[in-house]
């Protein structure tokens, strides 16, 4: 009996997860209690939780298993730096000291902070305690970690597997084979060849934030037209047939500069980079869909060559690309394989399980057995949970006012009567999830049929750009009425498809004529809040095995209205990590025109609450994203 430990850290998304055996006992990204989005520090309050959660100590735990090999990324710094010298100088030097003080001697970083914790629990010296840290700790490449999120906790007993990202070590692109308890590597692209990072250069010359904004771009696709969809190929990329490709560096700075592009990639689409939140005119939105045209082109041709390299009928996919829903949804209607399962955790954060699989599948070398359209993730549903007692105990402090439904059925039809009032919610329910997308248990909620929810949970909740989309969270039995998609299992919100015709409203002409961001006042559906202009939607479908409350809630809305769908967004501000605790969870009701809070079995309208004398200046607190 093995108790796992995988952590990620010191890039980005920093994450710890402890398995037990094969069993997910729980996981979680440092920035849900850090509040800091992104945070890449050692995930010490992760670390805590998760011993927390299995009831057990560290000195307990048998193998630490970090998901990257940070003497690979040197290499790729110094050999990348030789390759250019003496271009790149100023951002080698800037590389450095972090390097030399921090990353490149990181095992012995991560046996310091480890150590830490363990000499707090154990009457042993320090001297000791690292001996006993480095005898457990193991670490793998990058790419294998994102191999082994997707492949070990998927469904299938073997499968090919599709890995893409912006840049482990080297490997930025990898086809895979996955069997039993074994993954066997096919073929590779290395850096600076990276789809991952033309997703960013283009990300920040459209004035987003790389390494945040690219779900920005994506979203900004369907107001353009792909129009510059050859300048891109015939300069910036070159794809072959088998998905293979190259990227012209002539164009791009990320190795020798501080900039993702520079000054050719300017004159060959005649301006400069968008400046962060000025206006977003019809060319950022043109070259949007024009790179999500060229990104569906590369994953559809790599998918292909994955099939004919592995046979398979399953596919498996990892890595920052794999968060493309739209990708997704064109590969799923393309047919190339008859099953995909999709990490939710695709990013940094879910190398973290990867290494951890790796460690008791293909290092300790134990079977593994899978059960058929059953995969391991439980939902995702693998962060901190909070008892009622804790909640009234933290509401009762603050002078909150609430209403307690013990009864689940009260409690359900208070809240849908609720949304049919147009009420947008704070749904605050069991564990919180694992991955950037919010399934249910940290959601925002309110009423699909609302032609306004879209527009006042874009500017009025969460302070962002309205231009954009939100997810559909409707009942699994459903999914086939309103969308054109397989009667597949999408619960992780990977998956965009298209609202069926007969859910479609007719639009005149001159609505037709209207130009981008114009476009999104008009209704294109019965379910408008979660049509997107080009009428596809981000399905997430919901499970009472998985998470039976959500379920609940939405049998008794479908039950009332007819319609088993709900919008459902992440439950936070701009800027601001979905939140966790109660204590942020109240916060965010109370910084934004939210309507109400449902956090476990309690209820609290907005007009009831106390004066909130908030004591920070929340809205520098959290950088825009």
């Amino acid at each position: 009996m093995s108790y796992i430990l995988g952590i990620s850290a010191y890039y980005h998304d920093s994450a710890v997860v402890l398995l037990h055996n094969q069993n997910i006992v729980a996981a979680s990204q440092e920035e849900r209690f850090t509040r800091k989005k992104h945070d890449s520090s050692f995930p010490k309050e992760s670390l805590k939780y998760c011993l927390q959660e299995a009831n057990i100590k560290l000195s307990e735990v048998d193998y630490i298993g970090f998901y990257d090999k940070p003497f690979l990324k040197f290499e790729r710094l110094l050999e990348t730096y030789l390759a250019e010298a003496p271009l790149g100088f100023k951002s080698f030097v800037l590389a450095m000291p972090t390097w030399l003080k921090e990353k490149l001697f990181l095992k012995d970083t991560l046996i310091k902070e480890l150590a830490s914790l363990y000499v707090a629990e154990q009457s042993i010296s320090l001297t000791e305690t690292k001996k006993i840290i480095a005898s457990k700790l193991l670490f793998a490449e990058h790419h294998l970690s994102h191999a082994g999120s997707c492949f070990y906790p998927s469904p299938y007993q073997e499968s090919a597997i599709l890995t893409l990202d912006g840049v482990g070590e080297w490997v930025t692109t990898a086809i895979g084979y996955g069997k039993n308890n074994k993954i066997e590597f096919l073929q590779e692209i290395h850096f600076p060849h990276s789809l991952g990072l033309l997703y960013s250069a283009i990300t920040y010359f459209t004035g987003f934030k790389v390494n945040s904004g690219e779900y920005k771009v994506m979203g900004l696709a369907p107001y353009g037209k792909p129009i510059y969809t050859d300048i891109i190929k015939n300069n910036l990329i070159d794809i072959k047939p088998d998905g293979s490709f190259r990227l012209n560096m002539k164009y791009f700075n990320y190795t020798v500069g501080l900039t993702m592009t520079n000054q050719n990639f300017n004159k060959l689409f005649n301006r400069e980079p968008r400046k962060p939140e000025s206006e977003i005119t019809q060319f950022e939105m043109d070259l949007a869909r024009s790179l999500q045209d060229v990104t569906e082109e590369v994953v559809i041709k790599l998918a292909k060559t994955a099939q004919k390299l592995t046979g398979s009928k399953n596919l498996t996919m990892a890595g920052g690309v794999a968060l493309n829903c739209v990708a997704n949804g064109k590969l799923l209607q393309e047919k190339i394989f008859e099953n995909i399962w999709l990490q939710p955790a695709s990013g940094d954060a879910g190398g973290a399980l990867g290494v951890a699989y790796a460690i008791y599948y293909d290092h300790l070398n134990n079977q593994r057995e899978t059960q058929p359209n059953t995969d391991s993730m439980q939902g995702s549903y693998l962060g901190k949970s909070y008892t009622n007692n804790e909640v009234k105990q933290y509401l009762d402090s603050i002078g909150a006012n609430y209403l307690y439904l013990n009864d689940q059925q009260q409690f359900n039809n208070y809240l849908t009567e609720l949304l049919c009032q147009e009420k947008v919610i704070g749904w605050h329910q069991g564990r919180s999830e694992f991955g950037p997308r919010a399934l249910g248990a940290r959601s925002i909620i309110g009423d699909a049929r609302s032609q306004k929810m879209q527009s006042i949970m874009n500017l009025k909740i969460k302070y962002r750009e309205s231009f954009r989309p939100f997810a559909p969270a409707i009942l699994r039995e459903h999914l086939t009425e309103y969308f054109d998609i397989p009667d597949i299992d999408s619960p992780y919100m990977l998956m965009v498809a298209s609202v069926l015709p007969k859910h479609r409203l007719p639009i005149s002409q001159e609505q037709q004529n209207l130009f981008g961001i114009a476009k999104l006042n008009v209704a294109k559906s019965t379910i408008p809040a979660v049509t997107h202009i080009d009428y596809s939607a981000r399905i997430q479908t919901v499970h009472q095995k998985t998470n039976p409350k959500f379920y609940a809630l939405l049998q008794q809305f479908y039950q009332t209205t007819n319609c088993p769908v709900l919008i459902n967004t992440s439950f936070n501000v701009r800027g601001e990590p979905i939140v966790c605790s109660p204590q942020d969870s109240y916060k965010c009701f109370m910084r934004t025109e939210m309507d109400v809070l449902a956090i476990e079995n309690f209820i609290l309208l907005k007009e009831n609450q106390p004066n909130f004398a908030d004591q920070e200046n929340w809205q520098q607190t959290y950088t825009l994203d």
